[in-house]
């Protein structure tokens, strides 16, 4: 498969310990199964994509009649929630044979992910309404004692230069309910029966509220010592080479 992303669910966060007996914190999620809606190419819609719904119990009767028709198209059953990812190119297949890309009735599973060690997550924040500077931007308040209004953000101009307030001053406001994307968190284990998939780290949203998971764009490189048998030592490797032209 093709498709850099799929979509889930956040189930919640625990707790998981490695081979060394570490503990690591880990959130849960629900991934999929999902199912390719749509595929955009570059000849026809200027860009190379793939558009996938969530496949969850939904009655037919509760879609429009767009939304019916268009899954209608690609054979698709009844998804709410729908998404676009990225495509990557097609695997080369054997001699003889045609590469196969994206189709669009295509099944997304959670052994998308069965190579990868990082994922990128995009969620939304929990919404908290209006909010003051205190609970927004973790000001520190002013004097708690009588006579004094402490969860107030206080004077924000100047006098007579610049005598205006400058651009981006941190005010109350709308907090949270944002689009909010979590990089490079460490995928801690597979539930391929139970399409789970335990990242380590915190994702952004509430229980129940829907992510979409994608392939590391940009996934860290694994630090010197910690890579594991295959990490190479630097000063072992220059005194060995060293060593070898002495000979």
């Amino acid at each position: 498969m093709a498709v850099r992303g799929i979509l889930g669910r956040k189930i919640g966060m625990t707790q998981v310990f490695d081979d060394k007996g570490e503990v690591h914190p880990v959130t849960v999620l629900k991934v999929g199964p999902c199912v390719v809606t749509q595929v955009k190419t570059q000849a026809k819609d200027g860009y190379d994509a793939a558009q996938i719904g969530l496949v969850e119990f939904v009655k037919a009767n509760k879609l429009t009649k767009a939304a019916a028709g268009h899954l209608a198209k690609s054979d698709a059953p009844p998804v709410k929630i729908v998404r676009e990812v990225g495509v990557e190119a097609p695997a080369a297949g054997a001699e003889g044979e045609a590469a196969e890309g994206v189709k669009a009735g295509d099944r997304v599973l959670v052994d998308l992910f069965a190579d990868e060690k990082f994922v990128d997550i995009i969620g939304t924040s929990k919404g908290r309404g209006f909010a003051g500077v205190i609970r927004r931007h973790k000001f520190g308040g002013g004097p708690k004692s009588h006579g004094h209004m402490f969860q107030v953000q206080g004077s924000i101009g100047a006098s007579s230069f610049p005598s205006r307030v400058f651009p981006g001053q941190r005010m109350p406001g709308h907090f949270g309910d944002a689009r909010i994307t979590v990089r490079n968190l460490r995928i801690r284990g597979i539930d391929l029966d139970e399409n789970l998939l335990l990242v380590e780290g915190a994702v952004p949203g509430p229980r129940s509220g829907v992510v979409l998971i994608e392939k590391a764009k940009a996934a860290p490189r694994e630090r010197r010592g910690f890579g594991g048998s295959g990490t190479v030592d630097p000063l072992k490797a220059s005194k060995k080479a060293s060593a070898g032209k002495k000979k």
